[in-house]
């Protein structure tokens, strides 16, 4: 990996292994925020945040394969099955073989999952309300945070 160009340096005299300049725990402690707001919102649905992101996924497109959805998510699927099952458990999404490919799980949400998607459509809002920016703002973020994702997959 090249050091970082002049215009990503820390100001002269900064320490590279300081913690507080450290971008990955900037990351890092953000996003235990942004999972702290989300448990919050979602504790009366009973819902994790990573049952919330399989439910976005399902929402946009029912009827999807295991490995469809961890491709989504950049999960494996030994992380996903858990979440799945007890998804399922709740009432929220059923499970199948492919009848086309026995070895392929197709994942569908039960009524009680399309009904909840309602139940749940103040919570990006709530979230952005809780962030403090701009929806421009927000958008922004996002953008940059998916290309900094991909470049840092790319790297990997």
């Amino acid at each position: 990996m090249k050091p970082s160009s002049p215009s990503t340096r820390l100001p002269r005299g900064g320490d590279k292994q300081k913690l507080e300049n450290q971008l990955c725990f900037a990351l890092y402690s953000t996003l235990l925020g942004v999972n702290k707001v989300y448990r919050g919102l979602l504790r009366e649905f009973d819902l994790t945040y990573p049952q919330y992101l399989v439910m976005l996924v399902l929402w946009e497109r029912d009827q999807i394969n295991v490995s469809e959805i961890c491709e989504q998510l950049y999960l494996e699927t030994t992380t996903l099955t858990p979440l799945l099952k007890r998804l399922e458990a709740r009432g929220l999404v059923s499970r199948r073989r492919s009848a086309e490919d026995e070895r392929q799980v197709i994942v569908s949400l039960t009524d009680e999952g399309r009904s909840l998607r309602l139940q749940l459509k103040h919570v990006p809002d709530c979230l952005g309300a809780a962030m403090g920016g701009s929806l421009d703002e927000i958008v922004e973020l996002r953008n940059k945070l998916t290309k900094l994702r991909a470049n840092l997959f790319q790297a990997a």
